[in-house]
């Protein structure tokens, strides 16, 4: 039997900020801490997700979309179309900055996306102006399958209190 996601927090810096440290072992895992942070988001939050090709950004969106109330089977990389949106309990918004320059994501004005939705941005460091109030997670491959998943609240707004 394979464990589940393996979670540890961490307290950071004057309450409330939370930080959370998960440990997966498969896609499923994954998905599953994605699903678990969907839940807690409200329309207007900004996920944005860092880690190198293959490092489960899209397992995680896939759980995140379920979360949400999306069908997570309709989640794949938006690579070629830059943006695609799930329609749920809340929309979800899943934009893939890899084959755009800063000036080019400048003219996509992804603020205006951002209302009454969720959205989760892969390769972020494109994005000059990303909200301040943004949730940052961090996925790193270990080895084979495993994974690091570090979620930073870059402040609470995006979560309820």
């Amino acid at each position: 039997m394979t464990p589940g996601p393996r979670t540890k927090d961490v307290d950071e810096g004057p309450a409330p900020f939370h930080m959370s440290v998960h440990f997966t072992h498969s896609e499923g895992e994954t998905a599953a801490v994605g699903r678990g942070l969907g839940r807690r988001l409200r329309p207007g939050a900004v996920v944005l997700l860092e880690g190198p090709l293959g490092a489960g950004k899209t397992a995680f969106t896939r759980g995140l979309a379920e979360g949400l109330g999306c069908d997570g089977d309709d989640v794949s990389s938006p690579t070629f179309t830059i943006v695609q949106e799930y329609r749920g309990r809340t929309c979800l918004q899943h934009v893939d900055l890899y084959r755009l320059t800063p000036a080019e994501v400048d003219d996509l004005a992804l603020e205006d996306l951002m209302e009454e939705t969720v959205m989760a941005v892969e390769w972020p460091d494109r994005w000059r102006r990303p909200p301040s109030y943004a949730t940052r997670v961090v996925l790193e491959l270990l080895d084979g399958t495993r994974r690091k998943i570090t979620i930073t609240p870059l402040c609470n707004s995006a979560l309820p209190s």
